[in-house]
């Protein structure tokens, strides 16, 4: 097999058809439209059209102008205005999927994560009501602790830091002894 194939497979291997589906309902439910029968789930998304409406109801006006004709750099400039407008939405720019992966359906995979860590940042917005995708991060858990309680936990020793409480290797026999042939 050659290593392209070898590639396409393992891509293809990290695919999804479940959390492509919940994706495909979820831009359905935000921007009130159902995809066109027959279409693939990334045949729909391919132009950015539908990525654009999707990012334009949860953050009205990021992409101003969506492009619906014009050939594959038009396509193309709306699938790069929605990762714009991704981030300033506050999807962090580990999550965002390139413009390839998506136009030339190098990584659908890749997409769909995309989509849910959009779908996780809209907890992060208090207008936005529903409905969600994927779980809700964690919110940070401050802790104060007194100078007293600082200066007890001080005085611990951890188990990482040397200590291992009398325990010992003694005894155990992994794998061969080494042998040492003298006179050769």
């Amino acid at each position: 097999m050659s290593l392209e194939r070898a590639v396409r497979a393992k891509i293809a291997g990290k695919r999804n058809p479940e959390m492509d589906k919940e994706a495909q309902e979820w831009i359905e439910a935000i921007i009130n439209e159902k995809f066109p029968a027959g279409q693939s789930y990334e045949d729909v998304l391919k132009d950015g059209q539908v990525l654009c409406k999707l990012i334009n109801v949860l953050a009205p006006n990021s992409v101003p102008k969506v492009n619906s004709s014009g050939g594959q750099f038009k396509f193309m400039e709306n699938i790069n205005n929605f990762q714009k407008a991704l981030k300033e939405y506050g999807v962090p720019d580990i999550d965002v999927f390139q413009t390839v992966d998506l136009y030339e359906k190098k990584d659908i995979a890749n997409v769909t994560n995309t989509i849910f860590a959009l779908g996780r940042a809209t907890y992060k917005h208090a207008d936005f009501k529903g409905p969600f995708l994927g779980p809700k991060p964690a919110d940070e858990c401050k802790r104060d602790f007194t100078e007293e309680q600082l200066k007890a936990g001080q005085t611990i020793v951890g188990l990482q830091a040397g200590s291992n409480k009398g325990a010992t290797q003694a005894g155990q026999n992994i794998g061969a002894g080494r042998k040492i042939l003298l006179g050769k």
